[in-house]
C-alpha cells in the first residue's frame, strides 16, 4: 500500500466547478456567495480545480487575480477555453458559422486575461461538441484546421483537446495530437468509449500532460435523483477500479518523461458527488 502513495502524489485530483452549497459539511464549513469565495477553503482539500465557467464567457483579468489570491502557489487549474473558440456554429443558430472558430487571436486574448494564474495552469481544454458532417465534413478536415490552430497558439500553457466524436478516437487521432504538441483529454461520458480502453490502446502516443474528465451519463436523470444536492453517491460506477488502475499506469509510465502531469477532473454528474467520487478513486488507488 505504501508504494502507491508516490503515484497518488503524481496525480492532481480536482472537481469540475466547486461552488456547491450542498458540499457544506463535506468540503466547506459554510455557504458562500461566489465561486471565488469558496476557493480558499476548497484548496485545503484539493490541489486542482477545473474552471468550467470560462467556457461560457471570456474571463476578466480581475477574476484571474481573485483566483490566484485564493489558492497556494502549487495549486493547479485546468480551464476550458471559451466556446467561441471551439464551436463551429452558433448554438442559437445552427445554420450560421461561428467566425471565431479556432481563432488564434481570441485564444491569445484569453491567455492574456489569465496571466495572473499562468504559472498555475496545468492545461487549457478546448472542448469540442459532437461534430456531424454539417459542422465538419470529416476527421481529416478537423485535424487540418486544428493543426493550423495549434501551430500558431502560444506554447507556454499545455493545450488539451477534447473530441466527442467517439469513432474518431483511435491511434490515428492520438498520434496526431502527439505530433501536433497537444495533450489528450480522456472523457468518461455517455456515447464515448471507456477512458480505460482508450488509454490502454493509445498510451504510447501520450506525452507530458494527460487530462482525465469523469463526466457521467444522463445528466437530467442524475439531477432528478439528487435533486441537485451533490453530497452522496447515487450511481456508483463499477468501472472505477479500472479507471484507478489506468491512472496508476499513466502516472507510473510518465517516469521517462521526468514526471508526467496527470490531471483528473470529476463532475458531480458522474456518480452524484464529485468529492465522494474522488474519495472512492483514491481508495481504489491505495487498495493494490
Amino acid at each position: 500500500m505504501v508504494s502507491c502513495y508516490p503515484v497518488i502524489m503524481a496525480i492532481k485530483f480536482g472537481t469540475c466547478s466547486w461552488n456547491y452549497d450542498s458540499w457544506v459539511g463535506l468540503v466547506y464549513s459554510e455557504p458562500r456567495k461566489r465561486a471565488a469565495d469558496y476557493l480558499k477553503e476548497y484548496a485545503k482539500t484539493y490541489d486542482s480545480a477545473e474552471v468550467d465557467s470560462w467556457f461560457y464567457k471570456l474571463p476578466t483579468r480581475r477574476e484571474a487575480e481573485e483566483y490566484a489570491a485564493a489558492v497556494p502557489g502549487d495549486f493547479t487549474f485546468t480551464c476550458k477555453a471559451p466556446r467561441d473558440i471551439s464551436l463551429t456554429h452558433f448554438r442559437s443558430d445552427q445554420e450560421s458559422k461561428n467566425p471565431a472558430f479556432l481563432s488564434v487571436a481570441l485564444y491569445k486574448q484569453f491567455l492574456e486575461n489569465l496571466e495572473p494564474i499562468a504559472g498555475q495552469l496545468g492545461a487549457v481544454i478546448l472542448e469540442f461538441e459532437y461534430l456531424n458532417r454539417k459542422k465538419m465534413p470529416s476527421r481529416e478536415a478537423f485535424m487540418e484546421q486544428l493543426q493550423a490552430f495549434i501551430a500558431q497558439a502560444p506554447k507556454e500553457i499545455p493545450l488539451a483537446i477534447e473530441c466527442r466524436n467517439g469513432p474518431w478516437l483511435d491511434e490515428t487521432w492520438y498520434a496526431f495530437l502527439n505530433r501536433a504538441g497537444a495533450a489528450p483529454v480522456l472523457s468518461e461520458k455517455r456515447f464515448l468509449p471507456p477512458v480505460a480502453d482508450l488509454a490502454l490502446a493509445n498510451r504510447g502516443h501520450f506525452g507530458q500532460t494527460v487530462v482525465v474528465r469523469l463526466l457521467g451519463d444522463d445528466r437530467q436523470a442524475i439531477e432528478t435523483r439528487t435533486q441537485n444536492r451533490w453530497n452522496e453517491i447515487v450511481d456508483p460506477k463499477p468501472q472505477l477500479p479500472r479507471i484507478a488502475a489506468m491512472l496508476r499506469d499513466l502516472a507510473s509510465s510518465g517516469a521517462y518523461l521526468s514526471g508526467r502531469s496527470v490531471l483528473v477532473n470529476v463532475n458531480n454528474h458522474y456518480e452524484g458527488s464529485a468529492p465522494r467520487s474522488i474519495e472512492r478513486l483514491k481508495g481504489f488507488l491505495l487498495d493494490d
